[in-house]
């Protein structure tokens, strides 16, 4: 088989199990959550971007 943990099979049954556990609308609240926070940091580097400009390597 395979190796490595991050196989199809291996996630599929990790995204179930907590399915299962935090059942479907925490399960989205979630993934609302962590959507939103990495918007927010990409709009966080794109805003210190615009402001040091000089700065980049």
């Amino acid at each position: 088989m395979g190796e490595g943990l991050f196989q199809p099979l291996h996630i599929l049954l990790i995204v179930g199990i907590a399915l299962l556990l935090f059942g479907p609308s925490k399960f989205a609240d979630l993934g609302k959550g962590l959507g939103e926070g990495i918007r927010n940091f990409k709009a966080a580097v794109k805003e210190d971007d615009k402001k040091d400009p000089e700065k980049k390597s």
